[in-house]
């Protein structure tokens, strides 16, 4: 299975899985929260037809990299990116990064100058931040977050099971998916290590990336659905599009979080488009 080796961890490094499919322009898949590089397989399927060279990774703590007990930070994410680039040598990357994974696009730029990468696409991220504050009112107040985590800690398979639902648009009256891949969801999210679970929520709920957002100095597309129950589009998409010099906004009407999924023929042709 191929690996890359990145940051140090009590002095053994760790080990970051990745798979690649297709030949052609690079393009780099970044995976949301709690989910792994697997998550990007109705991409991995079309996109490598289009010319391209795609490569997802499993973050540290999720799928089949290194889970050590810490390091779940964005600056250490980022060089776990950055190690991904350097170690394969890849240029002219287009980096795509869904949701949570849009926090290491942003500290990429500001930590490394966006070395290598000449487009960028964020897919309901959580740029440019999430919490609810006196200066991000549209923001996500503490109480949900620390919900969450008391959640994961008492009972993490009936939290993920109600928060999937939420995830992908699930209600008495829509159900976009099925409950097929609500089960094989809720095991991708069991699967991944605990403490990196609560390490990326802390991270992508706390972290501050409105002093990021603006190094991203490439193309950019913003891709965000009106119905995201889970990242709403008024205090991330949208501000996000505002804060990235000359970036394109699009707006999927009715869409949830979960749009890789959901959208994935309308985001697939977008994709191809801007890349």
């Amino acid at each position: 299975m191929p690996f890359i080796n990145s940051a140090q961890h009590n002095n053994e490094p760790v080990k970051i899985y990745y798979e690649e499919y297709g030949q052609g322009k690079n393009v780099v898949f970044i995976h949301g929260w709690p989910l792994s590089g697997s998550m990007w397989e109705y991409q991995l399927t079309q996109l490598p037809r289009q010319g391209m060279r795609c490569i997802a990774y499993d973050r540290r703590g999720f799928g089949r990299s290194d889970r050590p007990a810490a390091g779940y930070d964005y600056d250490t994410l980022a060089g776990d990116l950055k190690a991904l680039l350097d170690e394969l040598d890849l240029d002219n990357v287009t980096l795509v990064g869904f949701s949570m994974g849009g926090g290491e696009i942003a500290k990429y730029f500001s930590l490394y100058g966006g070395k290598r990468v000449s487009k960028v696409v964020l897919v309901s991220s959580v740029l440019p931040y999430m919490l609810q504050t006196d200066t991000n009112p549209e923001g996500v107040p503490q109480e949900i977050f620390d919900g969450m985590a008391k959640g994961m800690i008492d009972d993490r398979p009936t939290f993920f099971e109600a928060f999937n639902k939420d995830f992908f648009g699930v209600s008495l009256v829509k159900h976009p998916v099925t409950d097929a891949f609500l089960t094989h969801s809720l095991v991708q999210c069991m699967d991944a290590n605990i403490m990196a679970t609560l390490g990326c929520a802390k991270a992508f709920s706390s972290t501050d990336f409105r002093q990021d957002v603006p190094t991203i100095h490439v193309p950019t597309l913003v891709i965000h659905g009106d119905d995201d129950k889970t990242v709403p589009v008024k205090a991330t998409g949208q501000e996000a599009a505002r804060l990235i010099n000359g970036a394109k906004l699009i707006v999927y009407e009715g869409a949830p979080h979960g749009l890789w999924f959901t959208e994935k023929d309308r985001l697939n042709q977008d994709l191809i488009d801007f890349i």
